[in-house]
């Protein structure tokens, strides 16, 4: 599985290539004597962008800092037995799969993406380095210098296989795209036969084990490019026919759901790393072909692009990808790569993600691509944290494309949607409003308390446990990216419910091994608003509560019940965990009164019936409760939770609020309603209103609230009952909306038994005007009965009632 820097790296090269070809490179285009070199002409100006002008701006700079870092490096290198560079010795002295191993192959790897770097230096207009012979020299024979001492056919393997599989040949013949005219027929030959040493046809054969999902993707990438360079078209047609299993929906594994998730590693949501791994290569490949005779027909890629709008963009918001699907990759915050720190985050991620929708629309249908550039258009304009045309994760290929979607007039900028997604798959629901997002992540025995590996978000124990992430249109878009994941309390994050006993870095052991054995985890939705829910039971932990949140119009109703634990130690829930950037004083207001200001200071409010953080929003504690509140400033570094992490202290201030259950509880429960962007009048009149939000039920066997001004019911059965106008014959998720004289019964059964579920709604009810076929209706009248047959996914069944 490869490591932050090879993830790193490739990230790199799909923000190298999500641009359109345009016109012309620096170097000029060489004439295309065949199909092969039509391919590979293309290939080259996908990976460096045409047609901007390298003295304007955001271009000038990014060259220019090419131009730079290819000199650092060329400065340094030396080639000699086992190296390239000193401090990269690749020569293994006993090789293996163990860590020193695993070191060397990563050490091979850097050396041809440094290759690469003084290749695109060479290339690319602008960088000092552009056409210079004496560079191009040098490459060749470091390329040769590989090639004898380790990439040949002669060469057993060690260390990680991704590098040998899929980062040191995309290097490689990324490389030979650019100096192809320079290679001579021997060095083609001698490369292409060590891509075929380490890449046979045999690792697509299956579609099993490390190549399923991105991993096909970039395995497929391999051998296109073997095919374009070494001019072999059974290999352009292997590429383009083992793609093809990756385009269908799964039900199990890696790859993309029906319901829009995406998994990799079994048991991870992995939409915004591998997920735009995946995007980037198949737009790039799909790009690549189009048009040529191994042009890829097979009519489930239309699959992918559906996932634009079904799979990716539901997580984007205001140019952000949120990071409950980015995995591990949330530890990756800086680190130390060569000559530059490198900088990652939830809109950096996002950014690359935008840049790899905008190079797939190159093949869409016109609908498609018009849709797709007016969402472009969106996130470059409202991504005020970080903007997009200026982005450190872009390259000029990428920027230049995104920048010819911004200055159209075309299309104008799409609004973010207003609605509610689940994803039962994935283990996640994303509610968006048109102030403010929301998105919560759960785990159960199909998806993992959190992904750790190869030193990586070690300390991501909680981030499973029903983590509530929001964020205002307007304001904290910078809440998890302001070195949010190094500092932050990982015992204390916000939503979650958690025992205070002491975990070991990746305890539980690795690539989503750790999984709570539990079943019910979802939710139902009209698409509107949503009831979902998480049996929660904790990692290494005796913990165990039911979680509920219903998703409103201005308001998130969170409820917990059931909270038991034996650990020995105290178990809370945390309301929140603001991240107050560096200096921030925002000021806590706690039933009209102004809380505690100092740095340090905690109190404990007896009895609280509202809260309200300027510049954030309102909290609502329906009959009173305990609230404890921290207002601190943590230290850490990125090197605490990722070993390839700098060690450079950060600190942030944090204003932390939450409910102490005591030592090994039993039977503790909690009620709020959080207000994303409310005013503390607002908050205080919400407080006020004890009429709208009415508390049905907050036990361990069901939770319920009914919204009277939105016609909103919800209740999860934990088990089978009745909740004031519902009854449920078994464990079920099941949402009622009133609204235009009719009536909307949403339904879905989070167990995943296909068991047969009885719902009545005890209102008159003088006829069913539609329902999914998975609903039957038993009876109307006084009260309808309906029975739902929920299948084994998760989904929602709905049906339209007139009452009477």
């Amino acid at each position: 599985m490869p490591s932050l820097s090879r993830r790193t790296l490739l990230y790199a090269v799909l923000a190298a290539g999500a641009a359109a070809p345009l016109n012309l490179t620096a170097t000029g285009r060489a004439h295309a004597a065949d199909a092969y070199d039509t391919l590979r002409l293309k290939w080259r100006d996908l990976l460096l962008g045409t047609g901007y002008d390298p003295a304007a701006e955001p271009y000038a700079s990014r060259l220019a800092l090419l131009g730079e870092t290819a000199a650092q490096l060329r400065a340094t290198l030396r080639p000699a037995a086992g190296s390239l560079w000193p401090e990269l010795v690749y020569a293994d002295p006993e090789p293996d799969t163990d860590p020193e191993s695993f070191t060397h192959s990563e050490n091979l790897g850097t050396s041809y993406n440094r290759l690469r770097i003084l290749t695109e230096a060479y290339a690319q207009p602008g960088t000092g380095l552009t056409g210079d012979p004496a560079l191009r020299t040098e490459i060749l024979t470091a390329l040769d210098h590989l090639h004898d001492e380790a990439y040949h056919p002669g060469q057993t393997r060690y260390g990680n296989w991704w590098n040998w599989q899929i980062g040191i040949p995309q290097a490689l013949l990324d490389i030979c795209a650019h100096l192809y005219d320079h290679l001579g027929a021997t060095r083609v030959a001698d490369f292409t036969a060590a891509v075929d040493h380490f890449v046979p046809d045999s690792v697509v054969a299956d579609y099993t084990g490390i190549s399923t999902g991105a991993n096909r993707v970039d395995l497929c990438r391999v051998l296109a490019l073997r095919g374009v360079i070494g001019k072999d078209p059974a290999k352009l047609a292997l590429a383009r026919d083992a793609l093809a299993p990756v385009f269908p929906y799964v039900t199990s594994g890696d790859g993309l759901y029906t319901d829009g998730s995406f998994i990799q590693h079994t048991y991870v949501p992995y939409t915004g790393t591998y997920g735009a791994v995946l995007l980037g290569g198949l737009s790039l490949l799909l790009t690549l072909l189009d048009g040529s005779a191994w042009d890829v027909t097979d009519p489930n890629r239309q699959i992918v692009f559906d996932s634009v709008e079904k799979a990716y963009a539901p997580f984007l918001y205001n140019g952000l990808v949120m990071d409950s699907v980015s995995g591990r990759a949330v530890s990756r915050g800086v680190q130390q790569k060569d000559t530059r720190r490198i900088l990652q985050d939830d809109h950096l991620r996002g950014h690359i993600l935008i840049a790899c929708i905008a190079l797939l629309g190159n093949c869409a249908s016109g609908a498609e691509k018009a849709r797709w550039d007016g969402m472009i258009k969106g996130w470059i304009a409202r991504d005020r944290h970080r903007p997009v045309l200026a982005s450190d994760a872009l390259g000029v290929a990428q920027l230049a494309r995104l920048k010819a979607v911004a200055d159209s007039t075309a299309t104008p900028a799409t609004p973010e949607p207003v609605g509610h997604r689940l994803f039962p798959a994935a283990d996640r629901a994303v509610h968006r409003r048109p102030r403010w997002a929301a998105n919560v992540s759960m785990a159960s025995d199909r998806i993992t308390h959190y992904e750790n590996g190869n030193g990586e978000h070690l300390r991501g124990w909680h981030t499973g446990s029903g983590m509530l992430y929001w964020w205002g249109d307007t304001y904290g878009n910078d809440q998890y990216s302001d070195a949010f994941w190094a500092t932050v309390d990982p015992m204390r994050l916000p939503g979650t419910t958690v025992s205070r006993k002491p975990l070991a870095d990746a305890e539980g052991g690795s690539w989503g091994a750790p999984r709570p054995d539990v079943r019910w985890v979802g939710g139902t939705t009209d698409g509107t608003y949503a009831a979902v829910g998480q049996h929660l039971k904790g990692l290494s932990s005796t913990l165990v509560a039911k979680k509920s949140w219903f998703f409103l119009d201005d308001a998130i109703v969170c409820l917990g019940a059931g909270i038991h634990g034996r650990d020995g130690t105290g178990v809370e829930t945390i309301v929140d965990n603001r991240n107050l950037g560096a200096d921030g004083t925002h000021t806590l207001t706690v039933d009209g009164g102004r809380g505690p200001a100092a740095l340090g200071s905690a109190h404990l409010y007896r009895g609280a019936g509202w809260a309200h953080l300027a510049g954030f929003g309102g909290y609502v504690f329906p009959g009173g409760a305990g609230l404890r509140t921290l207002r601190e400033a943590r230290s850490g570094a990125w090197s605490d939770i990722n070993t390839g992490g700098t060690t450079d202290p950060v600190t942030r201030r944090y204003l932390t609020l939450w409910f102490d259950h005591g030592t090994d509880p039993t039977g503790e429960r909690y009620a709020y309603l959080l207000l994303p962007g409310a005013t503390a009048a607002q908050t205080a009149a919400r407080a006020r209103d004890r009429g709208r939000v009415r508390l049905l039920a907050n036990t361990d066997a069901q939770q319920g609230v009914r919204d009277t001004a939105l016609g909103f019911t919800g209740v999860n059965f934990w088990l089978a009952g009745t909740v004031g106008d519902l009854t449920a014959t078994a464990p079920a998720a099941v949402l009622v909306r009133e609204t235009g004289g009719t009536a909307t019964l949403c339904v879905s059964g989070p167990l995943r038994d296909g068991v047969a579920i009885d719902v009545t709604w005890h209102r008159p009810v003088v006829s069913v005007t539609s329902h999914d076929p998975t609903v039957q209706v038993l009876s109307t009248g006084k009260q309808v009965t309906l029975r739902v047959t929920p299948g084994t996914a998760g989904a929602v069944h709905r049906a339209v009632v007139r009452p009477g």
